[in-house]
């Protein structure tokens, strides 16, 4: 899981990054993303449909073990991070750490 969170610590350094899942859900539908990650505590009404938007988008979605909290703090901010939407990798490695996994 280490590798896994300075992939996506990494991706929000030096890629372009969305926080919340109204902002992933409106960016899956529009096929603009490379990647979504949404926490294990994320609410019900919004993985279900960010689920289905990434399936029919073709988007991988990674499911991230930890809370909102967690992945917050791996995204270095201050606040819970429930999903975060992923324009561009940067120099992260995220898609080949997830394969791997």
């Amino acid at each position: 899981m280490t590798d896994l969170n300075t992939s996506i610590a990494l991706a929000v350094k030096t890629g372009k990054v969305l926080f919340g899942p109204k902002n992933a859900l409106k960016n899956v539908k529009t096929g603009k993303l490379r990647v979504v990650v949404r926490a294990a505590n994320c609410p019900k009404e919004f993985s279900e449909d960010l689920e289905y938007s990434c399936k029919l988008s073709k988007i991988p979605l990674i499911i991230y073990n930890g809370t909102s909290r967690d992945l917050g703090m791996v995204c270095g901010k201050p606040y819970t991070v429930s999903v975060l939407a992923i324009r561009e990798l940067g120099d992260s490695d995220l898609l080949k750490v997830t394969e791997s996994g």
